[in-house]
């Protein structure tokens, strides 16, 4: 296993993040440290850094640096963004850095920090088109992305921090000042001629102003316990928030739930940017990622030899990345998935159910995880597999697809799928999405039940009453399938009740 640190020396705070991989198999977050250092502040129109912040920024990178020796990470990138970039004073700074820590501290362009937040995105979201935003404490990095390369990209002077001290200064806020400020913000993309929704195309934002919006809007919803990663900001939503933040004064901004005390002075300030970003384009939701400058860095070295540097397919890459992090029995849960897709193609052949390829990568998904539980315990493993899925996150689905497969994998072996554990996030038509997604993976873990893939394919007879499903061995003379047969029928009432037959499992010669 390999470790490798990114330090992200940022306007607002300062942030260590450690990654550990396995090249060719796995990789995982495995600490982070955070500071908020706000080093911007007071550089005002003068852009010079400040005693004060100056003395907290270089007191945090001697922590990160005395943690990074203490944990033995030898391997660090450590960047710094728009505020000490634009900072007249900056070299002061990274000297004293050096000098105490010994850290090559690299001053990223405008341009690269647009290019690493583009590859986060594109590494976190099944996004081949639409437009990225990067709120930062000191800049906005806009993106035009197609065909899943970056196209066009710009670094504009609208970071949180910055507008704020600008705009919004004082205790509260005037209907004014955010009017006068939303202006500024037109003003500035108005000269970029490419930053329009066209033709219904997506809108991706990283950053920790936005994850903080997004989890401030979480809260108002009844959700399950997952985070942000690919939630839809929606605008009405987003207006909402800015008023309630809007209507107390700095010092109660945090008392509003998901709201970080150490953001409260600014996040109004980075919200009505977002909005009058989503406004001046035309976009009607924001879609949210986990993922930011620091993911970027990583997967242009996990990645490294790829031009660009990006995942071939992110949800089906984060499947697989869990999956091998629990470290499951790779030719159980394969030979589920290949049971529960043949069952499910079959099914839907019949017109037995009317879900589609969405669903089908659903179950694939599930059944690739139904297992990572065990990693804790055998016992109530599948609720394990839930808690893990739903915890971990699965980067390129949103919040509703990751419960969907988490649920799948909680029913997978026993209990009665309940599509009201969703809450806000139930569509119409879930219940029977998840009646038959849980009935068909429930079938194929039984058919497994002796992990010797003895039932190696299963075929469907349709009745007028009655669906048969007829396991087939693999022509090993050794192969029994009989334990297989005798669980998966004691286990056929959920399928049945999805697809109203009973379904009834025979052996090959029956």
């Amino acid at each position: 296993m390999e470790r490798v640190a990114v330090i992200d020396m940022g306007s607002n705070s300062f942030r260590l993040v450690v990654f550990q991989y396995e090249p060719g198999s796995w990789w995982s977050l495995a600490d982070e440290i955070r500071e908020a250092t706000r080093v911007s502040a007071g550089m005002g129109d003068e852009g010079v850094l400040r005693p004060e912040p100056m003395d907290r920024a270089l007191r945090t990178a001697a922590v990160f640096s005395s943690f990074l020796r203490a944990s033995g990470v030898e391997r660090v990138d450590p960047v710094a963004t728009s505020a000490i970039r634009d900072a007249a004073n900056r070299d002061e700074l990274l000297a004293s850095i050096r000098e105490r820590t010994g850290l090559a501290v690299r001053v990223i362009s405008g341009a690269e920090e647009a290019w690493y937040g583009y590859l986060a995105i594109v590494n976190s979201l099944a996004f081949e088109d639409g437009f990225g935003i990067d709120v930062g404490g000191g800049s906005v990095q806009l993106m035009r992305i197609a065909g899943r390369r970056l196209e066009d990209a710009e670094s504009v002077r609208l970071g949180s921090v910055r507008v704020s001290e600008a705009f919004l200064p004082g205790e509260e806020t005037s209907g004014k000042q955010l009017k006068a400020l939303r202006k500024h913000v037109s003003r500035t993309l108005a000269e970029l001629k490419w930053w329009e929704a066209a033709d219904g195309r997506r809108l991706a934002g990283i950053g920790g102003t936005i994850r903080n919006l997004a989890t401030a809007a979480q809260k108002t919803l009844d959700l399950p316990d997952v985070d942000v990663q690919g939630f839809l900001l929606e605008r009405d939503l987003l207006e909402d928030l800015i008023e309630r933040i809007a209507s107390k004064p700095v010092s109660k901004r945090a008392s509003i739930k998901g709201v970080k005390p150490d953001r409260a002075d600014v996040i109004l300030g980075g919200a009505v940017v977002v909005a009058a970003a989503m406004d001046h384009g035309g976009f009607d939701a924001l879609e949210v990622t986990e993922a930011g400058l620091r993911e970027g860095i990583f997967f242009e070295r996990l990645l490294e030899g790829r031009d660009p540097p990006l995942l071939e397919d992110v949800r089906r890459e984060s499947v697989t990345n869990l999956a091998h992090r629990f470290r499951t029995d790779d030719l159980h849960v394969e030979h589920v998935a290949r049971l529960s897709l043949q069952m499910f193609d079959a099914l839907r052949e019949a017109g037995l159910h009317r879900f589609d390829d969405v669903e089908r990568e659903l179950l694939w998904a599930a059944c690739m995880l139904h297992d990572i539980g065990m990693t804790i315990d055998y016992d109530d493993h599948h609720h394990h597999s839930h808690y893990l899925i739903q915890s971990a996150g699965l980067p390129g689905f949103d919040p509703r697809e990751l419960e969907l497969i988490a649920l799948v994998a909680r029913w997978h072996r026993k209990g009665d799928p309940d599509a009201s554990t969703l809450r806000d996030l139930e569509r119409k038509g879930d219940s029977d999405r998840l009646q038959l997604l849980c009935g068909v993976i429930r079938l194929a873990e039984q058919l497994e039940r002796s992990r010797d893939r003895s039932v190696a394919s299963v075929r469907l007879e349709d009745g007028e009453k009655r669906v048969t499903l007829r396991a087939v061995t693999g022509g090993d003379a050794g192969s029994d399938p009989s334990v297989a047969i005798w669980s998966a029928q004691g286990n056929a009432d959920v399928l049945g009740a999805a697809i109203g037959k009973a379904v009834k499992v025979v052996g090959p010669a029956e």
